[in-house]
């Protein structure tokens, strides 16, 4: 099986939208830079008004490119596919995403999108891994990656840390309880306006 990596974009303190869930500046790195990072069009992920896609550093881009590229399914919580509208059946990375929820998928949505809904962490991380295969199970922060942390289940956490200050929203880590150790840093790369990291999960 792949690995399991928790990864998000979150500011200094820890957030990864406010409480209203807007992520403000945190995904302006993603279209500021001169090096695209996907081949197709990908105009639907962009808010920032340009309308350019994805374009990063080139610091950047040698990151998030092969990652990207090595990741084959995305676990979700339902109220992201809700904001997001699943990203109309096609995610920014991968071929399959499993949505945790208790509600079905909703009638009539994107027939032939690879979208799977399931009601249980553990049962995600299973229907992920088993669409994934040796690829990345790429798993979104907050409560969801929350409770498969808690559960023992990540391999990796990774952030896309952003210099800015929030105060208060939605934690990375969510409502996690107890401690996790992580070990050092394996990756540490500078972009523009952004800090990649990425920790394996201390077993």
């Amino acid at each position: 099986m792949g690995t399991v990596l928790m990864h998000n974009v979150v500011s200094v303190d820890g957030f990864i939208a406010d409480e209203d869930d807007d992520v403000g500046p945190l995904h302006e790195w993603y279209f500021s830079g001169d090096t695209p990072i996907t081949e197709g069009d990908d105009q639907l992920f962009d808010h920032s008004g340009v309308g350019r896609g994805f374009r990063v550093s080139r610091a950047s881009a040698a990151y998030v490119r092969p990652m990207w590229a090595s990741i084959g399914a995305i676990v979700m919580g339902r109220r992201l596919f809700d904001l997001v509208n699943g990203w109309e059946g096609r995610p920014p990375a991968g071929e399959h995403v499993v949505v945790v929820s208790h509600r079905p998928k909703p009638e009539g949505w994107h027939p032939e999108a690879s979208y799977h809904f399931v009601d249980d962490v553990k049962a995600a991380i299973d229907k992920a891994q088993e669409l994934a295969g040796e690829r990345i199970v790429s798993v979104n922060a907050g409560e969801v990656g929350s409770q498969i942390l808690a559960a023992g289940l990540v391999d990796e956490v990774a952030m896309d840390v952003v210099p800015v200050v929030f105060g208060s929203g939605k934690r990375y880590f969510g409502s996690i309880d107890g401690q996790c150790l992580l070990e050092d840093p394996h990756v540490v790369i500078q972009g523009d306006r952004v800090l990649h990291l990425c920790f394996k999960v201390r077993r």
